[in-house]
């Protein structure tokens, strides 16, 4: 039984008391660094069983120079795009004794400059950031190419990054409304900033079938449900209105089915509608949503492998560039 579980905290020193030896020798169990016989070894980890010792994570830190913590940045903690993605960085990291924390900016350049200054005072091992306004020089500027970082959803030059194909899965989706029978497709964009590969996908798609875009651009939204409520009554105001609609993400696509319920519209047969990332709930709606499968998970753990890679040394060489294949999953909305 753990005499110490209702009182102070189990130092080193009571393992080292409690096992019968010095608390050098407990330090190179802990730590691993130096070999210690197999019986005292047994002996020592049973001492930290009994008493529930957990080694101090601050004073570890202060000896290796290392916290063992990584900083996610991301645009919108509650896009559920990026709680799967950040547990498939925790994936990747977690065998190496690595935690990772998050950092929601809401998108804003200043938080985002403010989150990774913070992180760097706090002394993270690694980031990961996915952001839309920031460049390579800001990043560096701030990390004084000290941390390693992996940028997520876009490249930066010099950074490690890890993206979806999202050019070819706008592409195809776009395509597929297209083999559908529509000539009238208009497209939702992400928020000012947000890159260029979604919509280029559309336009080449386009372009490819002969069709011009309906209106002349893509509408701009802040990738929520709500804007694509509200981008509706806009897309459907265009002469000619279009009888399709391709989405830069799920949750506008979502709010786009909200509006089409609430004028009466039959979808898929007044209005198509296709998404992007394939997030749970797409397969909720009504009727459920076609989209194109942005591996979010994957997209984590592939983050999490290069920038452990990184972090530990194994890896010196030139910024890398991954790109995931991006599937269109089709639903009833099309």
């Amino acid at each position: 039984m753990n005499r110490f579980a209702r009182g102070r905290r189990v130092t080193i020193a009571d393992v080292a008391t409690h096992a019968g030896v010095s608390k050098t020798t407990v330090s190179h169990v802990v730590s691993g660094n130096r070999p210690v016989s197999t019986e005292t070894r047994s002996r020592v980890e049973l001492a930290i069983e009994e008493l529930g010792y957990r080694p101090d994570g601050i004073a570890r830190s202060l000896r290796t120079r290392q916290t063992h913590v990584v900083a996610l940045i991301i645009p919108d903690i509650t896009n559920p795009f990026y709680p799967t993605l950040a547990r498939g960085l925790e994936h990747a990291i977690d065998g190496g004794g690595y935690r990772a924390f998050i950092c929601s900016s809401d998108g804003n350049t200043e938080r985002e400059l403010d989150f990774l200054a913070d992180v760097c005072d706090r002394r993270v091992d690694g980031i990961v950031l996915d952001s839309f306004h920031l460049t390579a020089e800001d990043v560096h500027g701030i990390t004084r190419g000290q941390l390693p970082v992996v940028w997520i959803g876009g490249t930066r030059p010099g950074v490690d990054s890890v993206q979806p194909d999202d050019e070819h899965g706008a592409f195809v989706a776009t395509t597929h409304l297209v083999s559908r029978g529509h000539r009238r497709i208009a497209m939702i964009d992400g928020p000012e900033g947000s890159g260029t590969s979604r919509r280029d996908g559309y336009l080449r798609a386009l372009a490819h079938a002969g069709f011009t875009p309906v209106p002349d651009a893509p509408i701009r939204s802040d990738w929520t449900r709500n804007a694509g409520a509200e981008a509706l009554p806009r897309l459907l105001s265009s002469s000619p209105r279009p009888t399709a609609v391709f989405c830069s993400n799920d949750r506008t696509a979502i709010g786009v089915i909200d509006a089409a319920h609430e004028l009466d519209l039959s979808v898929p047969d007044d209005l198509a509608v296709v998404g992007f990332d394939d997030i749970e709930e797409a397969a909720m709606t009504t009727p459920p949503l076609t989209t194109v499968r942005n591996p979010a998970f994957e997209t984590g753990k592939a983050a999490g492998t290069l920038l452990a890679e990184r972090m530990a040394g194994g890896y010196r060489g030139r910024a890398r560039a991954m790109t995931l294949p991006a599937s269109l999953v089709v639903r009833a909305t099309s």
